[in-house]
Order: C-alpha cells, then sequence, then structure tokens
C-alpha cells in the first residue's frame, strides 16, 4: 500500500508554485482576463514552463521532461485550482502529453515538455474515459469535419485529432479553424475546431492514446477539484470570523458551525480520493476504479463548496468583484468535465461488478 501523504519533494513543489501563483495570479487579475478576449494568462505559463519546467512533469527525461510522476503533477494541480488559474495545464501538460506518451510522439512530446508548444486533445471536454467521442473524417491524408466543446483549443499550437480509420492524427492548429464557443467557465473556454482539408500528421491508434489522456485527465481533474474546495472553505471560514452581527463573528453560530465542519468533513475525503487516483495512476494499480472513485466523490463537494462560499459571504459574494464566482464556476464546468459524477458510478459499478438493479 502507498503512502498517501505528501513528501517533502511534493510539499517544497506545492510552496514554489503557490509563491509564484501569488505573485502573478491574483484573483482581480483573472476577473479581468475573463472579461477581455484573451482570457489565458500566456505569462504565467510561461513562468510556470520556463522558470519551472512543470509542463514536462510526466514526460521522460530523456525526452527533455522532468521524468516526475501523477503525484507531482497533482500538487501542481492543486496550486492551480486553489487559484483558478487560467493556464492549458490540464489539457497540455497532462491529457495531450499522455496521448503522446501512448503514441511514442517523441519530437512532439519535447515541444509539450518544454512549454513552447501547448497541445490539446480534439476531444470534447466532457466526455469521459472510454465514453464514444465524435471524430473527423480522413481521406487521403487530409481530415475534413467539426468537433466541439474543446477546452484550450484557442491557445493550442497543435491539436491531436482522433479520425473515423482509428487514427490519432496532430495538426497544427493554424491549418484549422478555432471558433470560441459560449463558456460557463472563462478560464477554461471552450471552442470549435473546424478542419476543411486540414494535413495531419499519423501518431498512431486513437482508441488506447484517448482512453489514457482522459483517465489521467479525470484522475488529476479531482486534484483541481481539492484545491478549489479548500480554498473556498479556508476562505468563508476565515470571513465568517470577520464578520459581526449582533456584536459577535457570525462564525460563532452553531447553524453555520455545523456547516462548516460537514463542508470540511467533506473535503478531507475529497483529499483522500484525490491522492488515491494521484497514487494510482503513478503505480498502475487499480488505476481505473481509483480515478471513478475520485471523480464520482469530487464534483458534488467541489460544487457545494463553492456554493457555500458565495451563500455564507452574503452579499459581497454574489458581486463580480469578489472571486466566489470565478469558482463556483470552475467547479461547475468541472462537475461535468471528463464524465459527471453519475457516469462514474456507473463505470464504478460495472468495474466492481455491482449492477443496479
Amino acid at each position: 500500500m502507498s503512502d498517501l501523504l505528501y513528501s517533502e519533494e511534493e510539499e517544497a513543489l506545492r510552496a514554489a508554485v503557490r509563491d509564484l501563483l501569488t505573485d502573478h495570479c491574483d484573483a482581480p487579475g483573472v476577473i479581468a482576463r475573463a472579461e477581455s478576449d484573451t482570457p489565458h494568462h500566456r505569462a504565467l505559463w510561461k513562468a510556470l514552463t520556463d522558470g519551472m519546467g512543470l509542463a514536462g512533469l510526466l514526460v521522460p527525461e530523456e525526452l527533455d521532461g522532468q521524468g516526475a510522476t501523477h503525484r507531482e503533477a497533482a500538487v501542481v494541480l492543486e496550486e492551480l485550482g486553489r487559484a483558478v488559474a487560467p493556464v492549458p495545464y490540464l489539457t497540455s501538460a497532462v491529457v495531450a502529453t499522455e496521448a503522446l506518451l501512448a503514441c511514442r510522439a517523441d519530437d512532439l512530446l519535447r515541444a509539450l515538455a518544454a512549454g513552447t508548444t501547448i497541445g490539446a486533445l480534439a476531444v470534447a471536454l466532457n466526455v469521459a474515459p472510454g465514453a464514444a467521442h465524435r471524430t473527423v473524417r480522413q481521406e487521403n491524408g487530409l481530415l475534413h469535419g467539426e468537433l466541439t466543446g474543446i477546452a484550450d483549443a484557442a491557445v493550442a499550437d497543435v491539436l491531436l485529432v482522433p479520425a473515423d480509420d482509428g487514427r490519432l492524427y496532430a495538426v497544427d492548429a493554424t491549418a484549422a479553424t478555432v471558433t470560441p464557443q459560449t463558456s460557463l467557465d472563462l478560464t477554461r473556454p471552450l471552442a470549435t475546431v473546424t478542419l476543411d482539408g486540414a494535413r495531419g500528421t499519423l501518431l498512431g491508434d486513437a482508441e488506447p492514446a484517448v482512453a489514457r489522456a482522459l483517465r489521467a485527465g479525470a484522475g488529476l481533474l479531482a486534484s483541481e477539484q481539492l484545491g478549489l474546495a479548500e480554498w473556498t472553505l479556508t476562505e468563508t471560514v476565515r470571513y465568517l470570523k470577520d464578520r459581526k452581527q449582533f456584536n459577535r463573528p457570525v462564525g460563532g453560530f452553531q447553524a453555520l458551525k455545523h456547516r462548516l465542519a460537514q463542508l470540511w468533513l467533506e473535503v478531507v475525503n475529497l483529499r483522500a480520493a484525490a491522492r488515491n487516483a494521484a497514487d494510482a495512476l503513478t503505480t498502475g494499480e487499480d488505476a481505473d476504479v481509483a480515478v471513478t472513485v475520485a471523480q464520482a466523490y469530487a464534483a458534488p463537494v467541489a460544487v457545494h463548496a463553492a456554493e457555500e462560499a458565495v451563500q455564507l459571504h452574503g452579499g459581497i459574494g454574489m458581486t463580480w468583484e469578489h472571486p466566489a464566482h470565478l469558482y463556483l464556476k470552475r467547479a461547475k464546468a468541472d462537475s461535468i468535465a471528463y464524465g459527471t459524477a453519475g457516469a462514474h458510478r456507473e463505470a464504478l459499478a460495472r468495474l466492481v461488478d455491482l449492477q443496479a438493479p
């Protein structure tokens, strides 16, 4: 049985990422970006990748990566979740990277590890691991078709596109038409990708690559949801200690103590599930079960934490200036990313032979 506690190296990584985010990713800045035409924080991405080498955590050292594990990537995602950082880390450094690792696409992996190239798997964000997804038509090496709901496609340099011949192709993003879609979570924008005779470079078989990528995405998304839930709980407790009503702190009222205690228990359980998923992806032991358990549990907790933050902050929690809405939107969007909690519960039932009546 692995030790799910954080190692000294993981805590050092957390401290470094948190310091960087404190300096570069404050809430007013994220809100301002969300309102603009360029929600992605390019300077922060450069600092995370150039400065810290975090885009290559899952890439082997012989391909110029860090040769780290999913546990380290999970720590990074916890911190990115705490800050609702508008960077394509989950989509490029985890999902696209895992698809390329399955295809052994060494040159592209080197480019993604360096952070100079951003990749996006052209599968809709709401597709669960193992579920059906849309493909494009392949004719004489040229790709035709439209794919919707692609997260972070607007900032991608290379798109990894599954085709109807069962293969995965790399397409230069400049050869595709990327049209922004209306997204609830403006910090992880969605887009429609249209290919009209774009040339694709064959990478390998699509099915194993997509399955591996989505499983890692779902498993590590739980760590992002954990970071988000922890931040909202901490900030809500802090606010209720400061806010006074009838000359006493609001947090002293029994009814609110009970709500916060319940939420704390949920967040602690989420940490256990998220850590277990990251560890299982690292070791490969029962990874499918660990990921589905984490995702079945994570979404309701993250949404609950964000809803409580908005409500318990009272009037200020309803304003655009306060960041609570960023966390609620991210939690809601994450709740359908890589499969809903319900879809994961159904998948878990199949995995452990507990079929519903």
